[in-house]
């Protein structure tokens, strides 16, 4: 079979999985589902870089191997899966649609210019990234989830047009040049538990919508 298998893909491909997943679930209108799978891939994506580096004797096609199919994942997750979700809460005079393709085309232009700028880092040094350039594309999994927990604080017919307007912000600063500093391992360790959280309160409300 083509491709590479080892443990430092388990997460990127658990990450998609869990996306795909939710996409049915949107179909199915279980938006709490939909939401919680959203979350799950954003903490799969947290970690799997880490995994990956554990991995010490990686080839140069293993590491190229493992940018593609993060990014591609990520689009998916990140991008399609909120997109999905957005649009369901209504057209909303074109607003679902501009939303949706927004967040899926500047996710998309933004992750194409990381791989190139990543891959060019990559060969001229082997520290670690510091910073990244525009807004992580995995920010919407923590996001949009806290937006969904406190949606009982926005008026109902009001909230499709909250959520997609997110959707929008989210997509701008995915391509807007501006610089975020990369979590500390503390500071993975503090969302992690903030989505267990978002988890715990997700899993809660799930049985009513």
């Amino acid at each position: 079979m083509i491709g590479f298998y080892n443990y430092t893909v388990i997460l990127t491909y658990l990450s998609l999985c869990s996306s795909v997943f939710g996409i049915t679930q949107v179909f199915e209108g279980r938006d709490a589902i939909a939401i919680l799978c959203l979350l799950i891939s954003g903490i799969c994506d947290l970690f799997d870089g880490k995994v990956a580096r554990h991995k010490k004797d990686r080839t140069d096609q293993e590491k190229v191997f493992g940018i593609q199919i993060d990014s591609l994942a990520d689009l998916v997750c990140f991008g399609v899966l909120p997109a999905c979700i957005g649009y369901n809460y209504g057209f909303n005079y074109g607003l679902g649609l501009v939303s949706a393709l927004l967040i899926v085309l500047c996710g998309l232009i933004r992750l194409g210019y990381f791989n190139v700028m990543e891959q060019e880092r990559q060969q001229s040094t082997a520290e670690n990234r510091k910073e990244y350039q525009g807004l992580p594309i995995t920010t919407s999994s923590i996001i949009l989830p806290l937006l969904f927990l406190g949606r009982h604080n926005i008026p109902r017919t009001a909230y499709p047009y909250v959520f997609q307007g997110f959707m929008i912000l989210l997509a701008i600063l995915f391509v807007v040049d501006i610089r975020v500093k990369k979590l500390s391992a503390k500071s993975i360790f503090v969302m992690f538990t903030l989505a267990a959280l978002i988890i715990l309160g997700l899993w809660k409300f799930a049985p009513h919508h």
